[in-house]
């Protein structure tokens, strides 16, 4: 039953019938829907060049373009019954023609032939081609060249320098107390993909306005709301009090004596907050310190008492001015960062349009306002081989807003005027909220459920079909293992990735199972005995090496066990490629890992890369 449910939502989801909004778990075959679904377009007579499929990386483009060949090739020498099997599995229903099984083995030719071809493509690499056919309707270089990301760091650090020795090397001070020098170049960097929060510059009184500061706030105004007078004199008379107590008592006392020298700046404002706040709130709550001269008596009984009205009014100050201490800096580093801004990026355009450089931020912002001009959008969107009728969105959870602008404006005609009554016109947008790649590139979740909406609501106000659908059913684990995963997560990351977590095993009679380790102690790495020792050799009992050694020692129990697995081949003993072993990134414990299955002889793939750097000859 569950294997006919899997096929039967697969089938649902690849039929070209309607707009479908896809949610796909990982590993439910979400790349077979996609290829489906356009091989039934094409079996329905939408002409190639009217498909648009774009994905998120080259690789996923080159791997569904070449599974999608590898379909309509096998369909061109099949017989008449195995292609009527094959087309039977795409829920094609009914008597299959003569013609229809010509049709089917003709696909292969007219998909390879057809001019401008199909296109199945990241957006990056749609919206160059889009810019180069119409690049004066663009305005951009027809010669452009696609800047690559070395090429890019390149540029920043050039712009940068040229900044440090000109005119205008203030803002660049101004930014150096907040990042370190080696960190200039990747906030240039931050600052070029998210240009357009600094298309509108603010000056330091629109920072102030942004985060609730009246305009020319400054220290001074934000000491007098603390500082009132006389606050010199409370701390003198407390401090000697304070340093003949206990350890709490002469730690207040210090601090006390740090802002007591600090009662004209800003910084005492912090050393205060240190001592007299408290709580995850960092609240002025009810003062515990004691003297220990007078056994068990809380300051406000002991010889702090007179003092302590005065003290206590002014640790309310100090809660009451933290969060406007805080505005204020941060409404300065945003200040800062502003003038930066708006000094490097007109210096960082000037130098792209000069060298005809188009980076991957430009290519999308450059296409989604063509699209969007109303002079020559329609003109634009017709010339593209005829007009798309179809468009495939992939990985749609790790899709930008500049992007979503695009593919928005392409599917705009869809549900207007004659677009509408013309032909059948789809789109297809299939993710998985919780596979997202948070904030890379722009990505925003809360922008693809707006996506989602807002398709929902044109679509079905033109009376066309919309469904929003599931893929739960996973091909690639046990039982075990996806269980583990739903009850892994608590109800808060549930809401964040827009409900509870549902993943049914596909082969729910296949055995599994999930062993939680202990931990593996950390360690302290000791001194090296040697100082001819390399700095970054790990002792034999360093928490990595063990950990390292204890999974190859387990792979190798097991094999040398003869442990028996379930294939689809029948049972037989388990061999070193059926282990997968997965790191959270690169680090030392990669490198460990393979060393450790090495020692134990296991047949092992290397590291698939290396800094030439940072490896020994």
């Amino acid at each position: 039953m569950t294997k006919d449910l899997a096929s039967l939502r697969q089938i649902e989801a690849a039929d070209p019938a309607g707009s479908d909004w896809l949610s796909a778990n990982a590993g439910s075959g979400k790349t077979r829907v996609l290829i489906d679904r356009v091989a039934r377009l094409l079996l329905g007579g939408t002409e190639p060049q009217r498909i648009l499929c774009l994905t998120y990386t080259k690789a996923a483009a080159t791997e569904m373009q070449n599974r999608l060949f590898a379909r309509l090739g096998g369909w061109t020498m099949l017989p008449d019954a195995p292609l009527r099997d094959e087309l039977g599995k795409l829920g094609i229903e009914g008597a299959m023609t003569e013609a229809m099984l010509r049709q089917a083995r003709r696909l292969f030719a007219k998909a390879i032939d057809t001019p401008g071809g199909l296109k199945i493509q990241t957006i990056h690499s749609f919206c160059a081609g889009l810019l180069r056919r119409f690049p004066i309707e663009a305005r951009v270089s027809p010669n452009f060249t696609e800047l690559d990301d070395r090429s890019a760091r390149i540029l920043r650090e050039e712009i940068i320098d040229q900044i440090a020795t000109g005119p205008d090397t203030g803002v660049l001070d101004a930014v150096a107390g907040l990042v370190s020098g080696t960190e200039f170049e990747p906030l240039a960097a931050e600052i070029v993909r998210n240009s357009d929060a600094f298309a509108r510059p603010l000056d330091l009184d629109a920072c102030l306005d942004l985060f609730g500061l009246p305009p020319g706030f400054d220290d001074d105004a934000l000491l007098s709301e603390v500082f009132l007078g006389g606050e010199d004199a409370l701390f003198a008379a407390m401090i000697p009090l304070l340093q003949g107590g206990g350890a709490k008592d002469q730690g207040l006392a210090d601090g006390l004596e740090e802002a007591r020298g600090k009662l004209s700046g800003p910084a005492a404002l912090s050393a205060l907050e240190g001592k007299l706040l408290f709580g995850k709130g960092a609240k002025a709550g009810p003062f515990t310190a004691k003297i220990d001269d007078i056994p068990n008596k809380p300051m406000r009984l002991g010889p702090c008492a007179p003092h302590m009205p005065a003290f206590e009014a002014l640790m309310g100050r100090v809660e009451a001015a933290r969060p406007r201490r805080i505005a204020l800096a941060a409404a300065r580093r945003s200040a800062a960062l502003h003038a930066f801004a708006g000094v490097f990026l007109p210096l960082y355009g000037a130098r792209k349009a000069a060298r005809g450089w188009l980076d991957f931020d430009d290519l999308i912002r450059r296409s989604a306002e063509l699209l969007s001009d109303r002079d020559v959008a329609a003109w634009v969107l017709y010339r593209l081989d005829g007009g798309i009728d179809h468009i495939l969105v992939d990985e749609a959870q790790d899709t930008s807003p500049a992007q979503w602008r695009v593919i928005e404006s392409l599917a705009e005609e869809f549900t207007a005027g004659l677009g509408v009554r013309e032909v059948e016109r789809t789109i297809f947008v299939v993710g998985d909220r919780k596979q997202s790649i948070y904030s890379f590139q722009g990505a925003d979740l809360d922008v693809v459920d707006d996506m989602r909406r807002q398709f929902a609501e044109r679509f079905r106000a033109a009376n066309l079909s919309f469904q929003p659908l599931e893929l739960e059913h996973s091909f690639r684990s046990a039982d075990a293992i996806l269980r583990v995963v739903d009850l892994t997560f608590d109800e808060r990351v549930q809401r964040g990735v827009g409900g509870a977590m549902r993943h049914v095993a596909y082969h729910g009679q296949m055995a599994g199972r999930v062993d939680l380790w202990p931990l593996v102690p950390k360690t302290v790495a000791p001194e090296a005995e040697d100082w001819t020792d390399p700095k970054d050799l790990l002792s034999e009992d360093h928490h990595i090496v063990l950990l390292a050694r204890r999974i190859a020692g387990e792979i190798r129990r097991m094999i040398d066990a003869g442990t028996v697995i379930e294939t689809k081949d029948g049972p037989r003993p388990v061999h070193e490629g059926d282990f997968l072993i997965l790191v959270q990134r690169r680090s030392e414990m990669f490198h460990q890992i393979i060393r450790a299955c090495k020692d134990a002889r296991l047949e092992i793939a290397g590291a698939d890369r290396l800094k030439l750097g940072a490896e020994l000859a």
